[in-house]
């Protein structure tokens, strides 16, 4: 408490400028001086601590009014509300304030200031966060939400947003998943799941915000109004397969299968997308006044272009089925039946299926949708008339088989006359058959002889020019050989002759030169030896030469004694069997 004379203005509670009572001003940790006891009155209080994950929302317990209309204090600089005095001059509002203050902690003034300490926002996975406002401008008229605002940060900078002069209310943007500093005072989040357009399907958006928007079909299309993504009003290009964060509030989607669709009209039968689930068996009367049932299957096709208009003209693909397919297809086969009987219907069945096919595809086709196919099922008529049909049946089934049994005699007697005929004609087909095989036989033999004879003409023609032709040939190689063998004895004799004369030549010079040689060393002799001399040599040489005995190799004489005769004889057949016995050994 300030200990002075000057109060505080009226409907204010903490002093800015030294008045008495409550000060804006904190004092930090320290020592201080002058501060006395009967003056000043100090509390004590710990600092404001923010924790991971949390925001801290201020309460301003001081300050201007806040202005008509508006539930929120607007920010004013003052150090995240640390600056009590600053917050106050700068026209700080008293009541919940727009800003916060985030982790950490902060030295504020719990007189002026009242902190709540709450969770930051997260939306999760898959989910989609939509904003309601709690304070702005109004919505203008004939809107359901607010304006789009930019810049705030994802509604994190609500002030921003207000600058920006966003509306109260639902907001036209949308959250994804994260955690976010928002001011639940300000801003107030739900979360939905986001919106799954499965494989298969196109989403046709229907928004319910924005601008009117001028229809983009043109004069052909005058069943609804279709406009461009971001105006009021079914939008021209859907949504493929896939996740998309729509705000439920602001548009509506529309799933449009985009495959084959099989509707049956059928009591036993639905297909898993229950767009056939309230069609029933079709009953009909034919033109003899039986009513009987059928199922009745269309096959449909929706392409993803033209899947605006079926909800733009339909609403939905439940009442393209309610309010075009069935009363379609059913009064056509109640038509159809009122112009046959039972059993000409049931005859016909298929040029009826085609029939209906043909119709069903020009009407759909004004309803921009594709007949596939139409199929007829089962065809269950009257039980009265079924019985009456199958008594028929069996009599006629009855005639068939008498008539049946009746051709199955008649074709057993044929059966054994032809059969008593075969046998009759075993002995005709086998004479037949020996006269053709003595034809077969006969004609094989001739073709025999004459091929036979072909064959020895051709052998004998054959021999004789192959004879023919190794005269010709062995004349021609003797002819040959006789004039190789004339050139080969004129070749011979020529060389014998010029090999005789060449060698008498060659043996006259060598007879002269040895004569010559001789006369000369006779001569020479002669003169060296004397004429009587070299001619003793001359004989003593010749009879040396011609192995000439001048004396006996045995000399027998009988001058010893009268024996000597014989001793001689004995001698000399001694001399002959040594003679003999050399022979022998050198042989």
């Amino acid at each position: 408490m300030f200990g002075t004379d000057k109060s505080l203005p009226d409907g204010r509670i903490i002093a800015t400028k030294g008045e008495a009572g409550f000060q804006a001003q904190t004092l930090a940790p320290g020592l201080y001086w002058g501060m006395w006891i009967w003056q000043y009155s100090v509390d004590m209080t710990a600092f404001t601590i923010i924790p991971e994950g949390k925001i801290g929302l201020i309460l301003s317990k001081d300050g201007k009014e806040i202005p008509t209309g508006r539930i929120l204090a607007r920010r004013v600089e003052c150090d995240n509300y640390q600056d009590a005095t600053g917050f106050l001059d700068r026209g700080g509002q008293k009541g919940r304030q727009t800003a916060f203050i985030t982790s950490g902690s902060y030295r504020i003034n719990t007189y002026l200031f009242e902190i709540v300490i709450v969770d930051q926002i997260k939306i999760f996975e898959n989910m989609v966060g939509i904003v309601t406002a709690l304070d702005g401008e109004p919505i203008p008229h004939g809107q359901i939400a607010g304006k789009f605002a930019d810049g705030h940060n994802n509604f994190q900078n609500f002030d921003r947003f207000l600058d920006q002069g966003g509306n109260r209310g639902l907001q036209p943007q949308v959250m994804l998943a994260g955690s976010y500093y928002i001011n639940p005072w300000a801003i107030q989040i739900e979360q939905n799941p986001m919106t799954d357009v499965p494989i298969g399907h196109v989403g046709v958006v229907i928004s319910y915000i924005g601008e009117d928007g001028q229809d983009v079909t043109g004069e052909t299309f005058k069943h609804g109004n279709i406009v461009s993504k971001g105006q009021r009003g079914v939008w021209m290009e859907p949504l493929g397969p896939g996740k998309y964060a729509l705000n439920k509030y602001t548009t509506k989607l529309e799933l449009v299968p985009t495959t084959n669709l099989v509707l049956n009209w059928a009591n036993a039968r639905s297909e898993s997308h229950d767009l056939d689930k309230n069609l029933s068996t079709i009953t009909v009367r034919s033109k003899d006044g039986f009513p009987f049932n059928l199922d009745v299957s269309q096959i449909i096709h929706v392409p993803a272009n033209e899947a605006p208009k079926i909800i733009a003209r339909f609403g939905s693909m439940t009442n393209l089925v309610s309010q075009v397919l069935e009363p379609t297809i059913g009064n056509y086969f109640r038509n159809s039946a009122q112009d046959s009987d039972v059993i000409s219907f049931l005859s016909t069945r298929k040029e009826r299926q085609e029939s209906a096919k043909v119709h069903i595809k020009t009407v759909l086709d004004e309803y921009n949708v594709n007949a596939v196919d139409t199929l007829i099922g089962d065809i269950i008529p009257p039980e009265s008339l079924m019985k009456t049909l199958t008594d028929r049946k069996i009599a006629e089934e009855e005639q068939k088989t008498y008539q049946t049994q009746k051709m199955a005699q008649e074709q057993r007697q044929g059966v054994e006359k032809e059969t008593a005929i075969a046998d009759m004609q075993k002995e005709i087909v086998r004479a037949a058959q020996s006269v053709e095989i003595a034809q077969r036989t006969a004609d094989a033999t001739v073709k025999k002889a004459e091929g036979d004879a072909a064959s020895l003409k051709l052998n004998v023609n054959a021999e004789a020019e192959a004879t023919k032709m190794r005269a010709i040939a062995e004349a021609e190689a003797t002819k040959a050989k006789a004039a190789a063998q004339a050139e080969a004895t004129k070749l011979n004799a020529s060389a014998e002759a010029e090999k005789i004369s060449k060698t008498g030549l060659a043996e006259a010079e060598k007879i002269m030169a040895i004569g010559k040689s001789t006369a000369e060393s006779y001569q020479l002799q002669v003169s060296a030896m004397g004429g009587d001399n070299f001619t003793k040599y001359k004989i003593t040489e010749e009879i040396g030469k011609g192995n000439i005995k001048v004396i006996p190799e045995v000399l027998i004489s009988g001058s010893n004694g009268t024996d000597g005769g014989i001793s001689g004889l004995l001698g000399m057949k001694l001399m002959e069997l040594m003679n003999t016995s050399n022979d022998s050994k050198k042989e």
